[in-house]
């Protein structure tokens, strides 16, 4: 059975309460855009596709209610109905900035509204009628686009693994949430993770807690499961010793990572721990994929120096939440459901600081998967888009220069040295930096 976040139908629009996740799963019911917008900002639903997703439908749902509700207003209202929609859509775009996702579908909605009550003799009911179908169609959209993230990447991948990798089966490295759960469905790098599995390709995923909020441990490590998929949660932490002494014997080939915004230059907003993964994979001569669909590319946003980092409260960093354990006299340990309970893991009066996403520099970063194909870098290191978008958008792209180089080892050591050798030694003691 196919892992459902959102479940929908006409005038109807439930959610899987993310935060009630691996151990209980419980539907909330979204009835007003309120509802979505507390929803979206408590992280009860994440993933930048999913919230663009529930934001938009959760309008359709208040419209279609409208519709049904006798005390409707006159069929003239389009000028009201119009600012309505609008409204509940600059709304919701506040309640996450970093993912552009939200925005871009509230500039696509905002125009289905406009042109529906521009036709001859245009209603409120056009107009409504007009939004419920084009909130509908981007959930359906979303499934589609994501299958076809998957295949993509996966083909890419297999066609980019290290001659010197011994087998056929890859396996690969993921952080954060990006599968059914943070999407309509099948998901963005997890749809690339899903897609090698279906094919035979993959031999094994490690996957990261992703702190502070743990959404690898307690959602992808969830759907993992779930599908049958061979995986292995690591800490954040361990990822470069993962790289360092099971990269060759385990065939890691490639990290794969979904985004919340990437910049017409490349730039990548994502979870944050995405950036220190890139270093680790550049370090390592491991290929660093972003799969995201064409709505998470921002043209208008000229580098990741442009991109607004949502920062969240200190409590989530110093405080954790999860079900209470018992252990038997036999030692088992049985988890107790509904017995949800918030501990301090850090000394009291600890501040910390919560940035919710980093930003990874497009010259660490291979290449970047849509739905309409893979986009790769030319001779320069600039990533070239004309092949997943059309020039009448390429022509409204900010001039940006050639990336900045990253000069990751020193000279005469390669990556592939750097898996196969001392490290310290090579280094005579001394740990390379990124010279950005």
């Amino acid at each position: 059975m196919t892992l459902q976040a959102i479940k929908y139908s006409r005038g109807k629009l439930e959610i899987l309460d993310q935060l009630r996740l691996p151990h209980e799963e419980v539907y909330i019911d979204i009835k007003t855009t309120e509802d979505a917008w507390n929803a979206i900002k408590s992280m009860q639903i994440r993933g930048a596709p999913a919230i663009a997703i529930v934001a938009a439908l959760s309008i359709a749902v208040q419209v279609a209610y409208v519709l049904d509700d006798e005390d409707r207003p006159p069929d003239g209202f389009t000028e009201e109905t119009v600012q309505m929609i609008n409204t509940h859509l600059e709304r919701l775009v506040t309640s996450r900035p970093t993912a552009v996702n939200l925005a871009d579908a509230a500039a696509k909605l905002k125009t289905v509204v406009s042109t529906a009550a521009n036709v001859s003799n245009a209603d409120s009911r056009t107009v409504m009628n007009a939004y419920i179908r084009a909130a509908e169609r981007m959930l359906v959209d979303d499934v589609r686009d994501n299958e076809n993230i998957g295949r993509h990447g996966a083909e890419w991948v297999m066609q980019h693994k290290a001659s010197t990798l011994s087998g056929s089966r890859v396996s690969v490295i993921t952080h954060c949430n990006t599968g059914s759960l943070a999407t309509a469905g099948y998901g963005t790098a997890l749809g690339v993770i899903r897609s090698l599995h279906s094919t035979n390709s993959l031999r094994h995923v490690y996957y990261t807690e992703t702190r502070p909020y743990n959404q690898g441990a307690r959602l992808t490590g969830y759907e993992l499961i779930h599908d049958g998929i061979p995986a292995t949660l690591i800490t954040d932490s361990m990822a470069a010793a993962l790289m360092r002494t099971k990269g060759r014997s385990e065939n890691i080939t490639a990290v794969i990572v979904g985004a919340d915004r990437v910049a017409a230059n490349g730039d990548t907003a994502n979870k944050v721990g995405t950036y220190a993964l890139a270093v680790l994979a550049r370090y390592h001569g491991i290929k660093f994929l972003v799969a995201a669909p064409r709505t998470t590319v921002d043209m208008a946003t000229k580098s990741g120096a442009d991109i607004i980092i949502e920062e969240r409260p200190e409590i989530e960093v110093v405080n954790i939440k999860g079900p209470t354990v018992r252990t038997s006299a036999s030692g088992d340990k049985e988890i107790r459901k509904g017995t949800t309970e918030e501990i301090c893991i850090a000394a009291r009066n600890t501040r910390a600081w919560n940035p919710a996403f980093d930003v990874t520099p497009a010259e660490l970063i291979d290449s970047i998967v849509t739905e309409q194909g893979v986009v790769e870098k030319d001779e320069r290191g600039v990533f070239q888009w004309d092949k997943v978008f059309g020039t009448d958008v390429l022509e409204k792209v900010p001039e940006v220069g050639e990336p900045k180089k990253i000069n990751m080892l020193p000279d005469g050591i390669t990556p592939h040295d750097s898996a196969s050798t001392n490290v310290e030694a090579s280094f005579n003691g001394q740990v390379p930096v990124a010279e950005i």
